[in-house]
């Protein structure tokens, strides 16, 4: 009767877990949705594209909170081996990561509802779509090497991040000749804002990719720098 108690408990358990990779999957979606429409609002200067992205946040909020207390719960209330605590752990970093990405698509919608109706300049517009695509991608990547368990999808997102940091350290300068219009440079302010939430975002992208590996191999490292702010030139 024990084996079997044990062996029910353990099925419960891997279910859960399984549940929990499943929920962790949605709120990928969700957070990739909501940048994704947070950037069609830039590109089609469409004001009404933004609140929706705002408004979405309070579901990535209630999957956030609600895997968070689920995983805490597996933790207080198993006894998980080694690979469990492995996934457990990566559930919890990776978890956070993705309610930052879902936060900061709000802010790239909160700022660009103060840029609407600014004047634009489509190069510096060209440069944040690029970055957005980019970190998009990365963020796409970096789900797909956790489902895929894949390490060395995992190992190319530092190799990905480059261009994203590169855009950022260049926004700056390609702000300040707006310098002559006074409402143009302002938006161009508000794009170099923009560009630094991309760039995070990025940061984390690479930041599950970390977890992913960690999952994987059992080790933790920093892929390198590419995860934290790099010295402007």
């Amino acid at each position: 009767m024990e084996d079997l108690h044990g062996l029910a408990t353990r099925r419960g358990f891997l279910s859960e877990l399984q549940e929990l990779e499943t929920k962790i999957k949605v709120m990928s979606v969700a957070a990739q949705g909501m940048v994704e429409q947070a950037l069609r609002g830039l590109a089609d200067n469409d004001q009404a594209l933004f609140e929706p992205v705002i408004n979405a946040d309070d579901e990535v909020d209630f999957h956030y909170l609600d895997i968070e207390r689920r995983v805490v719960d597996l933790f207080a209330l198993q006894t998980p081996v080694a690979t469990d605590l492995r996934l457990l752990t990566a559930l919890l970093h990776i978890n956070h990561s993705l309610e930052r990405v879902a936060d900061m698509a709000v802010n790239l919608a909160k700022v660009g509802i103060l840029a609407y109706g600014l004047p634009r300049s489509e190069p510096v517009l060209t440069m944040i779509l690029e970055m957005g695509g980019i970190a998009l991608r990365m963020i796409g990547a970096s789900m797909d090497a956790f489902a895929l368990r894949d390490l060395d999808l995992a190992l190319t997102l530092p190799e990905m991040d480059e261009p994203v940091d590169r855009l950022n350290r260049g926004m700056i300068t390609a702000v300040l000749p707006l310098a002559s219009d006074q409402r143009m440079l302002e938006w161009g302010m508000r794009m170099h804002v923009i560009s630094r939430q991309i760039e995070r975002m990025g940061d984390q992208a690479v930041d599950i990719a970390e977890q992913v590996a960690f999952l994987i191999t059992g080790e933790f490292r920093e892929f390198t720098d590419a995860s934290h702010p790099e010295p402007q030139p």
